[in-house]
């Protein structure tokens, strides 16, 4: 595929999640996806990425992300965006806050045969939480 097809493909992904069209991503995510950045806990391939989905909308009921910029190259692209929200539900053990957040994020993520097959992330964790009030700006 063409890198503007892979493209096309990651705003897809990009669209049924910020949609919470989950079913979408069957035909765009490989069932057995190998991501780097899973949460501990969950059960592999697309079925756990759907499940880290439903807990981030359970701690932030408005969850949207803005893709900011898309790059590729072969089968490879790479997707730098933001993710912002309220805390409306419990996160990492922490009551609601109701305070937004906005956090910068970067994916890289590999295509075969049309479909989403493996991914690495950066989530600054750090800015969420601070923002939040659940830890110190750090100095």
């Amino acid at each position: 595929m063409s890198t503007e097809e892979n493209k096309a493909i990651v705003r897809k992904y990009r669209e049924a999640h910020n949609q919470n069209n989950l079913a979408a991503l069957d035909s765009i995510v490989a069932q057995d996806l190998i991501s780097h950045a899973a949460l501990p806990g969950l059960p592999p391939g697309l079925q756990g990425g759907k499940v880290a989905h439903q807990i981030f909308l359970g701690s932030f009921s408005d969850l949207q992300t803005t893709t900011e910029a898309l790059i590729a190259e072969g089968d490879v692209v790479v997707e730098r965006y933001v993710t912002r929200g309220t805390h409306t539900g419990e996160f990492m053990g922490a009551p609601p806050t109701g305070k937004k957040f906005a956090a910068d994020t970067m994916v890289i993520y590999r295509l075969a045969n049309g479909k989403i097959v493996e991914t690495w992330g950066l989530n600054d964790v750090q800015a969420v939480m601070t923002q939040l009030g659940l830890m110190p700006n750090p100095a």
